[in-house]
């Protein structure tokens, strides 16, 4: 069923943004397939969310039909040594079933608050894991059929991928090992503790803002440096806690947002000569002007 005018507010962790002009819940491939091929016949982007997780909607909302995968596309089951998860599954989904199977290699997903296809839209990552290193294929939905592409062909590299407009994550396979599920649950809460301690996880926040840079500092740490920590601009204001998070702190708009990337990414130029890229999508009218 095709809704329309929902707010995608309700659907991202930052908690704003307008609504989508239309949204769709498919649960599975046809049900993904027929709405893919309904919005190529109405000539709107189609646009998929996951946990929102890394997402900044316009506050005007989106002039497209959102995807939120649920159902047999949102599960996930172990199948001898590949994880094989419907696009839709959060990390966690994924982990719980790795860890109960005894199969490591998806640890690095704990510090990763979203779903598997949005992972592998942006080839996320965490403390030295990311899914080109597992990724084995994906099944690709769009208004022209669905077909298998391994990592490689899906052009993985550092928070980015070769997926186009239109084009979803419907499944996909990944490569773990067998390892004591002891040492699973270890590292798990090593890492977990790690992130905790770092970055404000009990905070409504869109994730990393910026990419890391080619240079000896991070994006965070320049930020940082910028003297930004704690900067507010209406609701929104950058982290204390981590240079490289906007916090929701109270009617937060994505226009607040979007002034704190933009006077981030200025100082971080000014001093650094840097030009950060910022690794949150940002979906309808929302654009950072070039230095």
């Amino acid at each position: 069923m095709i809704e329309e005018r929902v707010a995608l507010s309700r659907f991202t962790t930052v908690g704003v943004g307008g609504p989508a002009r239309w949204f769709a819940r498919p649960r599975t491939e046809t049900e993904l397939s027929d709405a893919l091929s309904w919005g190529r016949q109405q000539g709107v982007e189609a646009i998929t969310v996951g946990l929102g997780s890394n997402l900044l909607v316009a506050d005007g909302g989106v002039d497209a039909l959102v995807l939120r995968l649920e159902g047999e596309l949102a599960g996930a089951a172990v199948e001898s040594e590949l994880l094989v998860a419907g696009g839709g599954a959060t990390n966690a989904v994924g982990l719980h079933r790795a860890r109960a199977a005894g199969l490591g290699g998806f640890e690095f997903a704990c510090a990763i608050p979203g779903t598997v296809g949005g992972g592998i839209a942006m080839n996320a990552g965490a403390y030295g894991g990311d899914w080109k290193q597992i990724l084995v294929r994906a099944l690709v939905v769009s208004a022209d059929g669905a077909e298998w592409r391994t990592a490689a062909e899906l052009g993985l590299e550092y928070r980015r991928s070769a997926l186009r407009s239109g084009e979803v994550v419907a499944r996909a396979e990944f490569r773990l090992a067998p390892r004591p599920v002891e040492e699973i649950k270890a590292t798990i809460s090593d890492l977990q503790a790690r992130r905790k301690a770092t970055q404000p996880t009990n905070k409504r926040t869109f994730g990393s803002v910026f990419k890391n840079p080619d240079h000896e500092l991070s994006a965070g740490r320049m930020v940082e440096a910028t003297g930004l920590k704690g900067h507010r601009v209406g609701g929104a204001q950058i982290s204390p806690r981590h240079g490289n998070f906007i916090e929701n702190a109270g009617e937060a708009t994505s226009e607040d947002a979007l002034a704190l990337m933009a006077e981030a990414r200025r100082r971080a130029h000014e001093q650094f000569g840097v030009v950060l890229e910022h690794e949150v999508r940002l979906l309808g009218a929302l654009e950072l002007q070039p230095l």
